[in-house]
C-alpha cells in the first residue's frame, strides 16, 4: 500500500509540474525514476487503474487532451494549487524524490522529526476514509493509565511534531483530541460512525491557535499583545503569523501592537511564555495576570 501511494504521488507529481505528458513520455520517465528500483515498465492498463485511483483519493480530474498530442494534465491544476494539503504532499514527495536520487543532496537536509504517531496515521486515514470507528488502547498522561476507547475519527491534524485525530469516544458527549505517539495499540473496528454534517474541520480550528477547543471553558477573546523590537520578534510575527486572525493595529520605533481573535487556551498560553520578555499581554487582564504569575513562578524556580 505505502508503494502504491508513493507511486501516486509520482504520477501527480509528474503531470502537476510538466503540465502535460504523453504516456510514452511518462513511461519512459518511469524507467529512469529512482522509484523504479526493479526496473519495471509502466504498463496502459496500470496506469489507468492508477488514474482512477489518484481522480479518487485526490479528488482531481486527469483529462487527455488530443489537441496537445494526447497529453495527459490535471484539469483545472489552479484547484491543485490552492489546497494546502494536497501542495504539502506534493512538496514533500518532490523533496524526497530528489533525496533518493542523491546521497550526497540527502546529507544536506534536516527534517524535523515526528515521533510514533506516524505508525498509525495511515490507518487512522484509511478509517476515516471507510467512515469506521478505530479501536485504541492510549497512555493518558492524566489518569496514569492505559484508556480502551472506541472512536470515531472526525479528522486528523498536526500540530508541533505531534498528530493528533479529533472525534468522539463511544459514551462521550463532547468532541475531543488524542495523540497518536500515545497509542500503544490501535485497529480499524467494523462499527460505522456517520460524520456530523455541520462539522468542518478548518471551522472547527478557526478559533484555536493549536488542537485545543474546549468552547466550555475558554471562550473567543479580542487579545492584544505589545511585542518588543528587540531581537526583531515584531518582524518574525509578521512574516509569520500566530493565528489567521492576527492583524497589527499599530506600529512604533521600538514595539508594535498586535490583535487576536482566538480562544487562549493552554496551547496559545504555552507560546506567548515561550517569548519571554519579547512579548508583553495587554488585554484582557485575566490573561495579562495568567501569564505574569507564571514568569513569577519560573523566576522563583531559579531563587
Amino acid at each position: 500500500m505505502k508503494d502504491q501511494f508513493k507511486k501516486y504521488m509520482w504520477i501527480l507529481d509528474l503531470l502537476y509540474s510538466t503540465g502535460g505528458i504523453t504516456f510514452k513520455e511518462m513511461a519512459e520517465q518511469w524507467k529512469r525514476s529512482e522509484l523504479n528500483d526493479r526496473q519495471t515498465i509502466l504498463a496502459k492498463r496500470t496506469f489507468d487503474d492508477y488514474r482512477r485511483a489518484i481522480e479518487e483519493t485526490f479528488d482531481v480530474d486527469i483529462i487527455c487532451d488530443a489537441s496537445r498530442g494526447y497529453q495527459y494534465r490535471i484539469d483545472d491544476a489552479r484547484t491543485l494549487s490552492k489546497d494546502r494539503i494536497k501542495q504539502w504532499l506534493l512538496s514533500s514527495f518532490a523533496v524526497n524524490n530528489i533525496l533518493q536520487g542523491s546521497r550526497r543532496l540527502s546529507e544536506r537536509i534536516v527534517y524535523e522529526e515526528i515521533p510514533s504517531g506516524n505508525d498509525y496515521l495511515l490507518e487512522v486515514v484509511k478509517a476515516m476514509q471507510k467512515d469506521r470507528m478505530i479501536r485504541v488502547t492510549y497512555d493518558n498522561f492524566f489518569e496514569k493509565g492505559e484508556q480502551h476507547l472506541l472512536i470515531a475519527p472526525y479528522c486528523v491534524k498536526v500540530f508541533r511534531q505531534r498528530w493528533y485525530v479529533i472525534g468522539k469516544a463511544k459514551g462521550q458527549k463532547v468532541i475531543w483530541r488524542w495523540a497518536l505517539d500515545r497509542f500503544l495499540r490501535m485497529e480499524i473496528a467494523e462499527q460505522k460512525f456517520r460524520l456530523p454534517k455541520d462539522f468542518f474541520a478548518e471551522f472547527y480550528f478557526r478559533d484555536a491557535f493549536g488542537v485545543i477547543v474546549d468552547e466550555e471553558e475558554c471562550s473567543v477573546e479580542t487579545i492584544r499583545l505589545k511585542v518588543y523590537s528587540a531581537n526583531h520578534r515584531d518582524d518574525y510575527l509578521r512574516h509569520l503569523p500566530l493565528h489567521s486572525s492576527q492583524r497589527e493595529t499599530e506600529k512604533h520605533k521600538d514595539f508594535a501592537i498586535f490583535e487576536y481573535r482566538l480562544r487562549p487556551a493552554y496551547d496559545f498560553c504555552q507560546e506567548l511564555l515561550s517569548y519571554g520578555e519579547e512579548v508583553e499581554v495587554l488585554s484582557p487582564q485575566y490573561l495579562r495576570d495568567y501569564i505574569a504569575d507564571r514568569l513569577h513562578q519560573a523566576v522563583n524556580r531559579y531563587k
